[in-house]
């Protein structure tokens, strides 16, 4: 029994360790996946925020009844100003210009955020995987006012 044991010990670690299948989320990647295709705010990331189903500006919108996310983080997504001015957490790291992995906007509209919930709170709808590419090419490409 004594030699069982000692046997068992003596086995390499990595025969021991559990199997627990591949990892679940890609990791994030700040590169452009479209080099060739320029993202504009106005066009392309404003409208996403601005529509009243899963959108942000429900909550996000000092105008708006019941605006939670501007009363409780004082974050604006009305326009590209408010926005880079970021709320009271968020501050400058809401948008990294070169740096959607770094951006606490395109963090939060993941599955699985870092922390706190996914946005919109009050999805889903979320958006969708072409949307989340708008969202981070177009920080990618420096979050241009465009």
């Amino acid at each position: 029994m004594r030699a069982l044991l000692l046997s068992l010990l003596l086995l390499p670690a990595c025969e021991l360790e559990p199997d627990v299948g591949d990892p679940i989320a890609e990791r994030c990647d700040d590169g452009d996946s479209d080099p060739d295709q320029d993202v504009s705010f106005a066009r392309d990331v404003l409208p996403l925020f601005l529509r009243e189903h899963g959108g942000c500006t429900p909550c996000h919108d000092p105008r708006a009844d019941g605006a939670v996310g501007f009363m409780t983080g004082g974050l604006e997504l009305t326009s590209h100003a408010a926005l880079m001015r970021g709320g009271f957490n968020s501050s400058r790291n809401i948008v990294v210009p070169g740096q959607p992995c770094e951006s606490v906007l395109y963090r939060k509209l993941l599955p699985g955020p870092p922390f706190g919930s996914r946005m919109p709170f009050d999805g889903p709808p979320f958006l969708s995987g072409a949307e989340l590419r708008f969202v981070h090419d177009w920080i990618a490409e420096g979050a241009k006012d465009d």
